[in-house]
């Protein structure tokens, strides 16, 4: 049986709330390996729709933290395949804040959307999968 590689722009999107366990630096900031933890796991999706398979990360370019992720953000996580190869496939991967908690000693659960959402975290990742 042949294989069909994928074509590029197969997307996956993952939302995720920022739970405050999260929090590592003053002001309820996050660390940028959070994010990039996120990237794998749609990833990680976006190979086992394509392949059927896990995939696994081989590397990042271009990783760019534009924006602090907070504790208590709804974050955003897209992946669009760029380019297949033999074993290996590009993605683009975004990650933007959609939502922001900004509690006040008043009302402790107040948060907001941010529209439009606050683009964080940009990379590109490279991920190879089993040869068919």
């Amino acid at each position: 049986m042949t294989h069909t590689p994928p074509a590029p722009g197969v997307e996956v999107v993952h939302r995720r709330y920022v739970a405050h366990s999260h929090a590592h630096y003053a002001g309820n900031l996050v660390d940028g390996a959070y994010g990039l933890a996120l990237f794998g796991d749609v990833a990680t999706e976006l190979c086992i729709r394509t392949d059927g398979d896990e995939g696994l990360f081989a590397s990042y370019d271009e990783v760019q933290f534009h924006a602090p992720v907070r504790a208590g953000d709804v974050v955003e996580v897209r992946g669009v395949l760029e380019s297949v190869g033999r074993r290996s496939r590009r993605i683009a991967l975004t990650l933007a804040v959609v939502a922001r908690g900004d509690a006040t000693a008043e009302q402790p659960g107040r948060a907001h959307l941010v529209d439009p959402p606050l683009v964080a975290t940009t990379a590109v990742g490279t991920v190879v999968v089993p040869a068919r």
